[in-house]
């Protein structure tokens, strides 16, 4: 344990200003993603753009990649929020369930996702924990989806991810993340009450 909480202390004291804005970039879009407000996707933007740098800088390809998915998944969120309302254009879209043939749908592509992203790193790359890696990856992308479309079954995957993800930074190490994930854990659920009471609201 002192281990961890001396790892945690030298991070923070040698963060770099740039990866500092992306931490606060990102607790500030996930904070107004609970309170369903739509200033969630200018800062989920200004947080992938400060990750474009960092992922760049440590040649972190793979990442990179998967933020130019977010980048775009941020926009269309940020449109989706402001005019994907067809019956009230004066109103924002409202929280609602995913259908179960549609979830069903999309836990199979994210099955197939991640056992074929899993199967690429294994064998074509020297990644660590290729299928573990491949899975928050894939179910990320699954969650931000569902973000944007405002099904609250989004805060499912983002449990499951931010779990995932704190054992993954436990295991390599990387104690200030793997605290980090373990702040999103609460914050996923936090997320999940606060859309079930906007959902009985609206009804």
């Amino acid at each position: 344990m002192n281990e961890i909480l001396e790892g945690i202390l030298s991070y923070t004291s040698q963060i770099d200003p740039l990866e500092l804005a992306g931490l606060i970039f990102g607790l500030l879009a996930v904070y107004f993603l609970i309170k369903e407000n739509i200033w969630t996707w200018p800062l989920g933007i200004a947080y992938v753009l400060v990750s474009f740098v960092i992922f760049w800088e440590q040649k972190l390809y793979a990442d990179f990649w998967l933020h130019v998915f977010f980048l775009i998944m941020n926009i269309y969120g940020w449109w989706f929020w402001l005019k994907g309302n067809e019956s009230k254009k004066d109103k924002e879209p409202p929280i609602t369930n995913i259908s179960l043939q549609r979830l069903v749908v999309l836990l199979l592509i994210s099955a197939a996702g991640i056992y074929g992203l899993g199967t690429y790193l294994s064998t074509s790359t020297d990644a660590s924990l290729p299928y573990w890696d491949s899975t928050t990856t894939i179910l990320s992308l699954t969650g931000m989806w569902l973000s944007a479309r405002k099904k609250i079954e989004n805060w499912y995957f983002w449990f499951v991810v931010d779990v995932l993800a704190t054992g993954i930074y436990f295991y390599k190490g990387i104690y200030f993340y793997a605290l980090l994930y373990m702040i999103y854990i609460v914050l996923a659920i936090i997320g999940f009450l606060e859309w079930k009471k906007f959902m009985l609201k609206q009804k």
